[in-house]
């Protein structure tokens, strides 16, 4: 590997990782992307059209990283009517303290946008002045109107389908397709929305309608998150990747594992130390972006302090592995007195931004979203209907099956995160992966503020529900006392004082001059309840072509 000539060394194959090495192979530029996990083939790997589609996204081996957790904060009965529960099984946490679900995510190339929905979201622009406005958290150092060209270009080029226009999001240029049709259990859930002044929109969806190039349209089988055996979805490994590969200037290597930078004189990383099939290994770059996530970008920064970085590699302000901010997120599940076939269509077709600005809920910084949510739920299928939906055993049960599959009604929240002293990234202290480094341990807080915003965002899903013409609430998920996330971000956060942030407005770190990090971990704030992946693959379309060429 290091007997080749790259001008540019990514780590990690995510939106991030994907997005930076296209932009640089369209610069004529020859890319190397280390990547941790294996590759999938949508062809053979999925199982959406196996007998075997309800056991989710398939793992193989090296697909899903190993992480360790502090202790979880102690629960509180203030709010014991936010716990997560089962009407079978009773509460999914029956302990005192909040439990760990883990993080969800897929280490392959391409990263979590494989098992994602498809949500291509913009972020508000009113979340990127959290500290100016209301005096926590932290600014964007760039503005709305910077990214919003490089928005347009990742919305052209992985196909995304949507509303024509969105009045929290200006746009100078429409969405390349018109949006997606609603399934009908989702016109079942407009009149619960209507009927508290709320409105339903499409969800912007990196999913094609119509056939592009050597992508086909959807087929609406709504199993995006168990892998989409079509490519209809737009995915990195089949846009930016695919793309990147095609040019002959990009390679990529699977199952290889970053464990060090080397730093050298001059502000400068040299390489990077790795460890693949083969045993240990180096390779030089002249420029090093660092995708891995919010996660394991801050860890490998972490263990590769030395002697010039002490408290590890871009930690001058202290803040690799800070500022940790989580899937924030609320659930209620409901069984419909008619059938609404709510296991078909697209997992979340629309969506509900009326409280989505920071100042929308009341006596509350920070705002949600709502959208239906069965798939997330994982009520697709038979198989967890018979665990969580209906009751009993024998005959009975059977019949009940027969009359209760399809009626799921799911409604989730997703609201704003903030930065908490104890929510945070460390590498833990006893625990090594195969490669003879820390692990990282995940620390999370969920402060009173937090609790107020899933608060609301369970009594409107419960309302909504009701309105909507549901039958009774059979099962509920709260992040209160649950930790289960898939999207994290802010442990590298951007900013233009390099006391307080690890990256500049370009995503470049403040020290060293050749090291660039274009993953969720620079994001000063999530927004509230947006998906990040488009504004990952903005930022990193922004940096990198602005990226000078290597001295």
């Amino acid at each position: 590997m290091a007997k080749r000539v790259y001008d540019t060394v990514i780590v990690g194959s995510g939106a991030g990782g994907g997005a930076a090495a296209w932009a640089l192979t369209r610069k004529g530029l020859r890319v190397l992307i280390l990547e941790a996990g294996p590759r999938y083939d949508p062809f053979k790997d999925y199982k959406a059209s196996t007998r075997d589609w309800e056991e989710g996204f398939p793992v193989k081996a090296g697909s899903q990283g190993r992480y360790t957790y502090g202790e979880m904060q102690a629960l509180s009965g203030q709010w014991s009517q936010l716990r997560s529960w089962n009407h079978v099984s009773g509460l999914l946490n029956p302990g005192d303290r909040r439990a760990s679900f883990g993080y969800h995510h897929v280490r392959a190339v391409g990263g979590s946008s494989l098992h994602f929905t498809g949500e291509a979201h913009r972020l508000n622009q009113q979340s990127m002045r959290l500290h100016s406005r209301f005096g926590v958290g932290a600014d964007w150092p760039l503005s709305y109107q910077d990214l919003e060209p490089h928005y347009l270009e990742a919305e052209r080029f992985v196909g995304v389908a949507g509303p024509a226009a969105d009045p929290y999001r200006p746009r100078s240029a429409p969405l390349p397709y018109e949006a997606h049709p609603f399934a009908y259990s989702t016109r079942f859930l407009q009149k619960g929305f209507a009927a508290k002044g709320m409105q339903l929109v499409a969800n912007p969806l990196a999913v094609l309608p119509e056939a592009r190039e050597n992508r086909p349209a959807c087929n609406y089988c709504g199993c995006c998150l168990k892998g989409c055996p079509r490519t209809d979805k737009g995915t990195i490994d089949v846009t930016y990747l695919r793309a990147a590969e095609a040019s002959g200037l990009c390679d990529i290597r699977t199952d290889t594992t970053v464990v060090r930078i080397e730093t050298g004189a001059e502000g400068k990383v040299v390489g990077v130390h790795y460890r693949d099939r083969n045993g240990a290994g180096f390779v030089e770059t002249p420029k090093l972006v660092l995708a891995a996530g919010a996660i394991e970008t801050p860890r490998l920064l972490l263990a590769s302090k030395d002697m010039r970085s002490p408290k590890g590699l871009a930690n001058e302000s202290g803040q690799v592995g800070r500022n940790f901010m989580e899937t924030l997120l609320w659930t209620s599940n409901a069984l419909c007195p008619e059938n609404l076939g709510s296991h078909r269509g697209l997992p979340v077709d629309s969506i509900c931004w009326t409280y989505n600005a920071p100042d929308s809920i009341p006596g509350v910084v920070g705002g949600c979203r709502f959208s239906p949510s069965v798939a997330e739920s994982d009520l697709l299928g038979p198989i967890n209907y018979a665990k969580r939906v209906v009751k009993g055993w024998g005959r009975a049960h059977k019949q009940a099956m027969r009359t209760s599959f399809g009626r799921v009604l799911s409604l989730s929240g997703i609201c704003e995160s903030l930065p908490h002293p104890e929510s945070y990234v460390a590498l833990d202290p006893s625990v090594k992966d195969s490669t003879g480094v820390a692990v990282a341990r995940i620390h999370s807080h969920v402060d009173d503020m937090a609790m107020k915003r899933i608060a609301f965002m369970a009594k409107t899903c419960r309302e909504i529900l009701k309105a909507s013409g549901a039958g009774p609430i059979f099962e509920e998920f709260s992040s209160y006392d649950i930790f289960s996330s898939t999207h994290v971000f802010g442990t590298c956060r951007m900013g233009t004082d390099p006391r307080n942030s690890v990256v500049d407005a370009w995503c470049r770190s403040h020290r060293w001059n050749n090291l660039y990090i274009v993953d969720a971990s620079v994001f000063p704030s999530t927004g509230g309840g947006e998906s990040p992946g488009l504004t990952i693959q903005a930022l990193a379309l922004r940096a990198m072509g602005a990226m000078a060429p290597a001295t």
